[in-house]
């Protein structure tokens, strides 16, 4: 098993957060199915403030690729992407285009 942390921003709007907060509650199955059909096997977010925090844990089918011709190829996903931009927004160091960033480990007890 592999884990991945990404960090991504929201718009600083408490009642955009609120409705963030409430389609998160409620993920539409088709987005699930979509999560788990790519060998995502637990992904959780956190949120401090405007800042979410996701972790991922994947089976060795899992690739960053595969999952993004297959949400780029799957209309409900694009939907849900679409809806959910409207209270997301990017990092200060993302590029165009970039939502989701990958964050380093600079820590593990392990």
């Amino acid at each position: 098993m592999k884990r991945y942390c990404l960090a991504l921003d929201l718009v600083n709007d408490p009642a955009l957060i609120a409705e963030y907060e409430a389609y998160h509650r409620e993920v539409w199955p088709e987005i699930k199915k979509s999560i788990t059909d790519s060998g995502i096997t637990n992904m959780e977010i956190y949120r401090i403030m405007d800042r979410l925090f996701m972790i991922m844990e994947v089976n060795d089918s899992f690739s960053f690729e595969a999952k993004g011709a297959a949400d780029a190829s799957n209309p409900k996903v694009q939907e849900w992407e679409e809806l959910m931009w409207k209270y997301q927004k990017a990092l200060p160091v993302a590029k165009p285009g970039e939502k989701w960033l990958m964050m380093d480990r600079i820590f593990s007890l392990h």
